[in-house]
């Protein structure tokens, strides 16, 4: 039964490692998607399989089956019900509940464990599986509830400093324990480190904006991934140890391409240092030319080649269908449609590839931010909607700019730009868009659904 059991892990391992690979392209993402839960699947049944034939009182296989049960119902439920604009928001609660899972199975070992005969090796795994699944629960649950606009950014100086302090203490207080020097039991130890990781987790968030909510559920995600590989170390389940190190490793990759792509290091994502905009800075007076719906609609109508530059009021706005129905009839009249995606538009990494699936909007549609620049030229017409800080000039040619560095799709280089806003409002970065005072660009000023409605209706007319 060993065998089996170990090759039944081998199988779950491949099965994650190959629905990472479909997954690396949104269009076998389901598929990849799909593989991987087969192999989670699998490797429950497993274990369960596993604790039978280990002789486990049936008290607690009563309650791992109830547990699977619970678990099953209630993702069901918040997986079925969730908007493809709350994706996000559902992401992070899933990094919780993994965090908070190596938490608790790091507080359980510690009750159990003899602290005199376990050797050392294992209490730094416990400790570290504990810390990273504090952290990332609390700091993911956080992230939700910013993300569903219920808490409020805290960027005060003294929020950061507490965060650096409390993470300075995870780091010397276990040294300070294993030499001699804090005399309490192993246990009473480990929920003081839970507390403080905790703490820290809330702290670490707090002080960071929407516009940097991709870097924070990437690295998040990681986390949660390390604090299971911690925890898979501690119990020798291979399953555990390699979907941790998958989920680690992706999530740390993601998060350096974001960091990446939103000119910050990842040394000041951990330490909490973000860009804030500079206040009492001058900004010039634009002259703002405004556009009607119906010189929009004439303006897409007459293009060769149009891109669609999708941002969070895209999601915001739940348009992303009336979008795909835009696309539709300017393809019916011989235009080609692109749509230009920034590495972090939106609330989360890939959030804007989600919502055009959703739409129905095929891959091939779906251009990169390098390879849409260079392209950008060729574009009669650039509709961009709901984005700001990602087609803001200033990234490139203000070093005083809070953006600047910060790699941008450069929708000012195409023959004509419409930017489809609610308002003159600010982006995230809390600075004035200088493409908006350009000679080719034009603001549409309304909800991006209605809009894009009245456009779809005023192009049937045309």
């Amino acid at each position: 039964m060993y065998a089996i059991i170990e090759i039944g892990y081998l199988v779950a391992t491949l099965s994650f490692l190959g629905g990472l690979k479909f997954m690396s392209s949104p269009k076998n993402a389901k598929t990849g998607n799909l593989i991987a839960a087969m192999g989670m699947v699998l490797a429950v049944v497993l274990t369960f399989v596993a604790a039978i034939t280990a002789t486990v009182p049936y008290t607690n296989l009563i309650i791992m089956l109830l547990a699977i049960a619970g678990g099953t119902v209630i993702g069901r439920r918040l997986s079925s019900k969730v908007e493809m604009t709350g994706m996000p928001q559902l992401v992070s609660l899933f990094n919780a509940t993994g965090g908070g899972c190596a938490m608790l199975l790091g507080l359980v070992e510690a009750n159990q464990m003899d602290p005199v005969t376990t050797i050392l090796g294992n209490k730094i795994l416990l400790i570290a599986g504990l810390i990273t699944g504090a952290i990332a629960l609390t700091g993911s649950i956080i992230a939700e509830r910013k993300l569903a606009g219920k808490v409020k950014d805290r960027r005060s100086k003294t929020v950061i400093f507490s965060a650096r302090i409390l993470l300075g203490l995870m780091v010397l207080l276990p040294v300070l324990y294993f030499i001699g020097i804090i005399p309490i039991g192993f246990t009473a130890f480990m929920y003081i480190l839970a507390t403080l990781a905790m703490v820290y987790g809330v702290l670490f968030v707090l002080p960071i904006g929407g516009a940097d909510m991709p870097v924070v559920i990437s690295l998040l995600n990681s986390i949660t991934g390390i604090a299971t590989a911690f925890a898979g170390f501690v119990y020798g389940n291979k399953a555990m140890i390699a979907g941790g190190i998958f989920v680690g490793a992706a999530g740390i990759l993601l998060t350096i391409l974001m960091c990446k792509a939103m000119n910050r290091s990842l040394l000041k994502v951990l330490a909490g240092t973000f860009k804030k905009s500079k206040t009492g800075a001058v900004e010039e007076e634009q002259e703002i030319k405004e556009i009607s719906v119906s010189e929009t609609a004439l303006s897409l109508s007459f293009a060769q080649k149009v891109a669609i530059v999708p941002g969070y009021g895209l999601a915001v706005a739940q348009a992303q269908h009336i979008c795909g129905q835009l696309q539709q009839l300017l393809e019916k009249r011989h235009v080609d449609v692109d749509y230009i995606i920034h590495p972090v538009a939106g609330r989360m990494p890939g959030h804007m590839n989600v919502l055009l699936a959703e739409a129905n909007v095929e891959y091939s549609h779906l251009k990169e931010m390098d390879e849409g620049n260079e392209n950008m030229e060729q574009y009669d017409a650039v509709l961009v909607i709901g984005a700001n800080d990602v087609v803001n000039p200033a990234a490139e040619n203000n070093p005083d700019s809070p953006v600047y560095g910060m790699p941008i799709i450069r929708v000012y280089e195409s023959k004509q730009v419409i930017v489809m806003k609610r308002s003159m409002g600010k982006g995230y970065a809390g600075v004035q868009n200088d493409l908006f005072g350009l000679d080719n660009c034009s603001i549409l000023f309304g909800d991006a659904k209605a809009s894009l409605q009245e456009i779809v209706t005023q192009l049937k007319l045309i």
